[in-house]
């Protein structure tokens, strides 16, 4: 399997995880990539719209047949290939937001969304869905962005070669992608927290449906899942759980 060798290149869609989900339900490959020059109905995560103008991010999904059940590693992995791929096509350092935001100086760089579908408890297919902010310069923000976005040219100060953007994504998340499917979750873990924004200790707040938490960060396990201490004792919190975090430098 080779990430990118099948794309398929719309000019316009509503949603590249929509897209790529009929062709996988039609039986395309793993490894096939949708990209669209714009969404005009892209998607976040826990129902959020992903504001995706034309011809100013990298708006792609990537159609994956894990034969792992478990995948609340997938997202995290994926994250770890998106920045080492904006280093090497760029040589800027991105970090991460957990659990799948692409940040740099403090503002958002870019997302990921995994979506599944399941014959029973097997995983059918899950599409690895990723947006990055690439050409925006503020003023292309719609204004309650323009404080909490940022783009590839914002924080280089110039234009971004896009096709070798393109070919390091797709190295990047093929060699994550077979972290991932090997079973090598330790790693994983270890090379997400190293990026994460979050320092192990910090104080942060965790605001849930309805409650907040504060208390200890203290990394996150092989499921993916937060481990807050409080009163001594860890507690682990799915990123289902969690409707954001608060954390002062």
């Amino acid at each position: 399997m080779i990430i990118g060798a099948i794309v398929h290149l719309f000019s316009s869609c509503a949603s590249t995880n929509d897209l790529a989900k009929r062709l996988a339900r039609e039986g395309s490959p793993e490894g096939t990539v949708v990209m669209a020059g714009e969404q005009t109905a892209g998607k976040g995560t826990k129902g959020r719209s992903w504001h995706s103008p034309p011809g100013q991010g990298l708006y792609v999904s990537v159609i994956l047949r894990p034969r792992r059940s478990d995948l609340s590693l997938l997202p995290l992995a994926a994250a770890v290939g998106c920045v080492e791929a904006i280093r090497k096509a760029t040589g800027l350092e991105a970090a991460l937001g957990w659990p799948n935001d692409i940040i740099r100086d403090g503002r958002k760089l870019g997302g990921i969304l995994c979506e599944s579908d399941f014959l029973g408890n097997k995983v059918d297919h899950s599409i690895l869905g990723i947006g990055l902010n690439i050409g925006q310069e503020k003023e292309d923000f719609p204004v309650p962005l323009r404080q909490t976005a940022t783009s590839l040219r914002i924080a280089l100060g110039r234009e971004v070669e896009r096709a070798a953007l393109e070919t390091a994504l797709w190295g990047g998340l093929e060699r994550w992608y077979a972290a991932f499917t090997r079973g090598r979750r330790d790693e994983i873990v270890q090379a997400y927290e190293s990026k994460l924004t979050i320092p192990s200790g910090a104080v942060v707040e965790i605001r849930k449906e309805g409650a907040k938490l504060t208390g200890l960060f203290r990394g996150i396990d092989v499921r993916a899942r937060l481990r807050l201490e409080r009163d001594g004792e860890i507690r682990l919190l799915s990123p289902a759980e969690i409707v954001a975090i608060d954390y002062n430098e």
